[in-house]
C-alpha cells in the first residue's frame, strides 16, 4: 500500500450503522472528497463506496493519472467504503476513482458525491466546495408562510440552457449568474411565485434536458460554479421568488464514467434487466431495496435543500417508479413478492422520502410528476398516501389541451372534456401543468395548439389560462408560453424572445402579467385550492353555447368570485348568470380586453336581479366576450 495517502475516516461507527441500514440521509457531509487539515497540513480526504472492488486508487493531474502511486485503503468493518487523505492537493483538483475488480476489469469512474465535474464531454471530477454566504435570511424566515398549500403558487417552468442564450453568440450558454440578470426581474415583472428549473444536475448528453444524470451532487457546470447558482437561487429569493427544482430518482444513465456497474457489479441498479434497465429510456433503475441506494438518493435530496436552499422538489417520472410493468411488455417484468405489479420497494422509499423531506425541512413542498390513478400519492404518509405535498394533475392538462384544439363549432361534442376533471380534482392536491412535455416532439407549441386563426388562437390561448387560474389547485407553465412562443421548444436554442414586439404576443405577455396578479391578490382563487368547498359549479350543462360558469370560494364568502368562460367566437347578449349574492358586481379581470389583443367587448359593472337561477336566489345579465372569460366580484 502506497504511504502516499494517510489514514483517516470522518466516519463514525454510528454514520456506518446509519448508512448499512438506510438511514443515513446526510451522506454528502462524509462521501466524496472534503479538504481537510490534519496535523497543520492540508489535504483532501476522499471516500467512496465500492463494496466489490479489490483495489480503488485516486487518479488525477496531481499524480500524473498514475493507477499505482494513491490507493485508498477499504474499511475494516465490512462496509464497503473506500477512504483517505491525500495532502498538498486541493479545491481546483480533478480526479477520477480507478477501480479494479475481482475479475480484472478496470473502470474509471467520476465520484458519485462530487459537487462540481467537468464540464462535458469531459467527465472528471472536481474538487469543490459548496461555501457560500447566503443572503436570504429573510426569504428563508419567511418561506413556511410562503410555501403553505393555502397560499397562492404559480410556477415558471424553465429549461437554463434554452430560456435565452448570448444575443452575439447563439451557441454560447449564458452562465447563472448572466442568467440571474435577467430571469429575476422577468419573472417578477410577470408575477409568478416560484420558478422551476428542469434538472440541473450534471449531465453528459445535452439534448437528454437533464434527466440522464451522472453527478447527482454536482450542478452543472456548463453554466457556472455552485456559487454562482447560489447567487441567482439567491437573487430569486431575495425578490420573493421561491425555486423548486426537478429531481430524477427515477433511473440514471449506462455512461461508463456514471454510476451504473460502478465498481464492475450491479451496485445502484438491479442485476436483472427485467427490474434494472428502463426500456422506454435506454436507462437504468435504482434499486430501491437496496439500503445504501435509498440512503444515496434522500441524501441527494436533502442535500439541494440544505446546501442550495432549494423550496420544493418536483419528483419525476413517479408512475415509472411505482409500477414493476411500466412500459413492459408480460414477460419482461417481475412480479412483487404477492403476485402484483406494484414496486413495493419504491413506494417504501417514496414514502421515506418524503418522511425524510418534512420531518428535516417542513416549509418547503415535494411535487409528483405522477400519471396514474395510483391512490394517496399526496396524502400523508400516516394515512396510508406516498406523502407528497403535490401531484401534477395530467388529466386535467391532456383533456383541457385536447378540448381547446377543437374547433368551436364541435366543442360542444366535448364540453364533459372541461368538466370532467371536478368529479376527481379534490382526490389529490393538484398541481395543474402545461409543462414543456406537452411542447415537443411535433406536438406544437402551447398557441399553436389552439384552433382557428391567430386572433383566435390568441384568444383561446387567454381563455384556457383563465380556465387554468380559476380552477382549482395550483398552477405551472412552461417558459415561452407567456407571450406565445409559436415554435415548438428546441433545446439548442434561445426562446423566440423577437415576437414580443407583436401585438398578439405583447398583448399575451401583458395578460398573463394581470392574471397572475389577480391569482395573488383574490384569496378565493387559493384558500381553498384543494377542497370542494372552494369550489361550484353554476352552469356546466350547457355544452349548445359551450358556457361555463362556477363561483370560487375563500374563507370569507364576501370575497367570492364568479367565473363565467364563453368558448366560441360569438359575443352573447344577456346571458343571465345565478350568483350567490345580490348586490353590484363589478368585472375585475376580461381576457378580452384591447390591451391583451382582445376585441375590446365592454360589460361594465352589473347589478344582480331578484331572479332565482342556476339554484340562486339572484342572477345577473351578462354581455359574454367571444373565446374569453370574466371574473365578477361583488362590491356592495
Amino acid at each position: 500500500m502506497s504511504k502516499a495517502i494517510e489514514v483517516f475516516s470522518l466516519f463514525t461507527d454510528f454514520d456506518i450503522s446509519l448508512f448499512r441500514s438506510g438511514k443515513h440521509f446526510r451522506l454528502y457531509e462524509k462521501f466524496g472528497s472534503q479538504t481537510v487539515f490534519l496535523d497543520g497540513r492540508q489535504g483532501v480526504y476522499f471516500a467512496v463506496w465500492a463494496p466489490n472492488a479489490k483495489k480503488i486508487s485516486v487518479i488525477g493531474n496531481f499524480n500524473g493519472w498514475n493507477p499505482y502511486s494513491h490507493e485508498l485503503y477499504v474499511r475494516w468493518d465490512e462496509s464497503g467504503i473506500w477512504e483517505g487523505v491525500i495532502f498538498n492537493i486541493g479545491i481546483g483538483e480533478v480526479y477520477k476513482y480507478r477501480i479494479e475488480t475481482y475479475s480484472g476489469e478496470i473502470l474509471e469512474k467520476a465520484d458519485p458525491f462530487s459537487l462540481t465535474m467537468e464540464i462535458p464531454p469531459k467527465t472528471a471530477s472536481v474538487v469543490s466546495t459548496t461555501w457560500h454566504q447566503w443572503q436570504d435570511d429573510k426569504w428563508m424566515r419567511d418561506r413556511h408562510e410562503r410555501n403553505r398549500l393555502d397560499r397562492p403558487m404559480s410556477v415558471y417552468e424553465l429549461h437554463i440552457g434554452s430560456w435565452i442564450r448570448d444575443p452575439y453568440n447563439p451557441d454560447r450558454l449564458l452562465s447563472y449568474r448572466e442568467i440571474a440578470e435577467k430571469l429575476v426581474p422577468y419573472v417578477k415583472s410577470l408575477g409568478f411565485t416560484h420558478v422551476e428549473f428542469m434538472p440541473i444536475m450534471e449531465h453528459p448528453y445535452y439534448p437528454s434536458w437533464g434527466y440522464q444524470i451522472t453527478g447527482y451532487f454536482a450542478a452543472s457546470s456548463r453554466y457556472g460554479t455552485p456559487q454562482e447558482l447560489m447567487y441567482l437561487i439567491e437573487q430569486l429569493h431575495k425578490n420573493e421568488i421561491g425555486v423548486i427544482l426537478d429531481w430524477v430518482p427515477s433511473h440514471f444513465p449506462g455512461d461508463a464514467h456514471g454510476l451504473y456497474r460502478f465498481d464492475g457489479s450491479a451496485l445502484y441498479e438491479h442485476e436483472d434487466i427485467r427490474k434494472g434497465f428502463h426500456p422506454d429510456w435506454k436507462s437504468y433503475i435504482f434499486n430501491y431495496g437496496r439500503n445504501e441506494v435509498r440512503s444515496f438518493l434522500i441524501s441527494n435530496a436533502i442535500f439541494w435543500l440544505d446546501r442550495y436552499h432549494i423550496d420544493g422538489l418536483r419528483v419525476d417520472a413517479v408512475a415509472s417508479m411505482l409500477y414493476l410493468d411500466y412500459s413492459r411488455n408480460e414477460g419482461e417484468w417481475i412480479p412483487n413478492e404477492f403476485g402484483g405489479r406494484e414496486n413495493l420497494e419504491a413506494v417504501y422509499f417514496l414514502k421515506e422520502f418524503n418522511e425524510a423531506v418534512y420531518s428535516n425541512y417542513p416549509d418547503v413542498q415535494t411535487i409528483a410528476e405522477e400519471s396514474t390513478s395510483w391512490p394517496g400519492v399526496s396524502k400523508p404518509t400516516y394515512d396510508g398516501g406516498l406523502g407528497f405535498g403535490m401531484k401534477w394533475m395530467m388529466g386535467w392538462m391532456h383533456d383541457t389541451l385536447n378540448y381547446f384544439k377543437e374547433d368551436p363549432i364541435h366543442r360542444k361534442y366535448h364540453h364533459s372534456q372541461l368538466t370532467f376533471s371536478s368529479v376527481y380534482a379534490y382526490h389529490e392536491h393538484f398541481m395543474l401543468p402545461l409543462s414543456h412535455d406537452e411542447v415537443v416532439y411535433g406536438k406544437q407549441s402551447l398557441v399553436n395548439k389552439m384552433s382557428g386563426d391567430e386572433w383566435q388562437k390568441f384568444a383561446n390561448l387567454r381563455a384556457l389560462y383563465l380556465f387554468m387560474y380559476t380552477f382549482s389547485g395550483t398552477k405551472l407553465i412552461f417558459m415561452g408560453g407567456e407571450f406565445g412562443q409559436t415554435s415548438e421548444w428546441n433545446v439548442n436554442q434561445s426562446l423566440d424572445w423577437h415576437l414580443m414586439v407583436f401585438p398578439p404576443h405583447k398583448g399575451l405577455f401583458e395578460f398573463l402579467k394581470k392574471l397572475n396578479a389577480t391569482y395573488k391578490e383574490q384569496p378565493a382563487l387559493y384558500e381553498k385550492a384543494f377542497s370542494p368547498e372552494g369550489f361550484e359549479w353554476l352552469e356546466l350543462n350547457d355544452a349548445d353555447n359551450s358556457v361555463l360558469a362556477y363561483v370560487r370560494k375563500g374563507h370569507d364568502r364576501h370575497n367570492d368570485l364568479v367565473v363565467v368562460l364563453n368558448l366560441t367566437p360569438v359575443v352573447r347578449e344577456g346571458y343571465r348568470i345565478g350568483v350567490p349574492s345580490k348586490g353590484n358586481w363589478e368585472v375585475i379581470f376580461n381576457s378580452d380586453e384591447l390591451e391583451y389583443f382582445g376585441s375590446g367587448v365592454n360589460i361594465g359593472n352589473i347589478k344582480s336581479d331578484a331572479i332565482h337561477w342556476m339554484n340562486q336566489d339572484n342572477s345577473v345579465s351578462l354581455k359574454l366576450p367571444p373565446l374569453g372569460g370574466v371574473i365578477l366580484k361583488l362590491t356592495t
